[in-house]
């Protein structure tokens, strides 16, 4: 099977699962459960969920193992993005192309939808038909990166920043490491978990998610520059309008490149660790050269 058609079978099964995961209907409070369907459904990259599977994968684990966690991790990741869009957070009309959760469903929908979301990827966690060890490190790793030591830690921090005049890149960093990488970071590690990874399995994945994530959001900075609506699925030029520093502000668009660059190298020299590694080496440069 080619790489390409590989990674679009994960997908596939990512979003099947997901779909079935969400398949709930006829209910007393359908406008909210419709919402959270409608949010996992209208698209992604499922970036996250498909790091798990390869890293039990080239850990030497079922991918079977992992699903139920690369799923839950995918609804935390889409809850996040609904409250993201929230007139009081980054007040966006549209998400990939459509209507964000709020404006199809109401703010108070969109808010449940996304409290729904984060509640129930716990309860998937827990169900899955693996070891009860395995079943609470996982859990634990979903919760310690989606919270205050993680994701919602550097949101907080990304609200303070907007606050500032000074800004620097150490402290950028320093943020995204927790906005975005915190759940970078936790898809590898679910991966390690589901396969029972060695230690030092464990500490390439954890250096390969430092630097991605890292990567992945200098990226996004740059494409709200040199990107467009149509394809991003989102208005650009969002940050330049609302005066925030980002690595493209900080850097120089030259200079942005080349620190992504410099990461995604990082990234792929700690693969080395893994023997079967050609795929995620694959998808890896195709995250640095992606156009959304």
């Amino acid at each position: 099977m080619q790489v390409e058609e590989y990674f679009k079978s994960l997908y596939n099964l990512i979003n099947a699962t997901l779909f079935d995961y969400l398949a709930i209907n006829d209910t007393d409070y359908q406008t909210v459960a419709d919402a959270m369907q409608y949010s996992v459904e209208i698209g992604g990259k499922r970036i996250r969920p498909i790091l798990a599977l390869e890293f039990c994968k080239m850990c030497g684990g079922n991918i079977s193992d992992a699903l139920p966690f690369a799923c839950a991790l995918e609804m935390i990741h889409t809850y996040s993005l609904v409250h993201d869009d929230l007139p009081a957070m980054d007040n966006d009309d549209y998400r990939r192309g459509k209507e964000s959760c709020h404006k199809k469903f109401g703010e108070a929908n969109a808010i449940l939808a996304g409290d729904a979301l984060l509640t129930y990827a716990f309860q998937i966690a827990s169900d899955a038909g693996v070891s009860d060890h395995t079943i609470v490190k996982c859990t634990r790793a979903l919760s310690n990166y989606a919270g205050i030591y993680g994701m919602v830690g550097g949101q907080t921090l990304d609200l303070e920043n907007e606050e500032s005049t000074d800004i620097t890149v150490e402290r950028l960093e320093e943020t995204d490491k927790l906005k975005t990488g915190a759940l970078i970071r936790c898809a590898c590690e679910l991966g390690c978990n589901a396969a029972m990874a060695n230690n030092e399995q464990f500490e390439a994945a954890k250096v390969y998610a430092e630097n991605l994530g890292l990567a992945f959001q200098i990226i996004d900075d740059i494409l709200d520059v040199t990107g467009d609506t149509e394809t991003l699925g989102k208005e650009v030029g969002s940050d330049a309008q609302n005066g925030k520093a980002t690595y493209v502000t900080l850097l120089g668009l030259d200079g942005a490149k080349a620190r992504a660059e410099e990461l995604t190298n990082n990234a792929l020299k700690a693969l080395e660790v893994f023997d079967n590694n050609e795929n995620l080496i694959y998808f890896t440069k195709q995250l640095l050269a992606r156009n959304k």
